[in-house]
Formats: C-alpha cells, sequence, structure tokens
C-alpha cells in the first residue's frame, strides 16, 4: 500500500514539476545507499539491547516467571 502511495505522488510531483520528479528518480537509489549502513547500525544496535534484556530477565525466567 505504501509503495502505491509512493507512486501516486510520485506522478503528482511528475505532472506538477517534471524536474524534480525525475531528480527524485535520479537520486532515490543514491539516497537508499547511503542509509544502508545507518539500518545495518541499527539492527546491531536493536541486536545488542535484546541481549542485553535476555540477559537481564533471565534470573526471572529461571524461577519461572511467564511474562
Amino acid at each position: 500500500m505504501s509503495a502505491l502511495i509512493l507512486f501516486v505522488g510520485w506522478c503528482i510531483l511528475f505532472v506538477v514539476a517534471w524536474p524534480v520528479a525525475l531528480l527524485a528518480l535520479v537520486l532515490f537509489p543514491l539516497v537508499w545507499l547511503v542509509a544502508l549502513p545507518f539500518r545495518l547500525l541499527g539492527v546491531a544496535v536493536e541486536g545488542v539491547f535484546a541481549l542485553l534484556r535476555a540477559i537481564v530477565l533471565l534470573p526471572a525466567r529461571m524461577l519461572g516467571h511467564r511474562g
């Protein structure tokens, strides 16, 4: 659904200001490549927080708490 909304928005931008729409079409892959390391960093940080949470909650799980 979000891809459809993105496409319709791009079509509207193309009708209103076609040079900006073409520039957005060209720059989108570059922005995606620049954002990729930050996404990977976010996944790594999320994994570290999940590990810390599991370590902190381990005693409660060992005593039989069902959270």
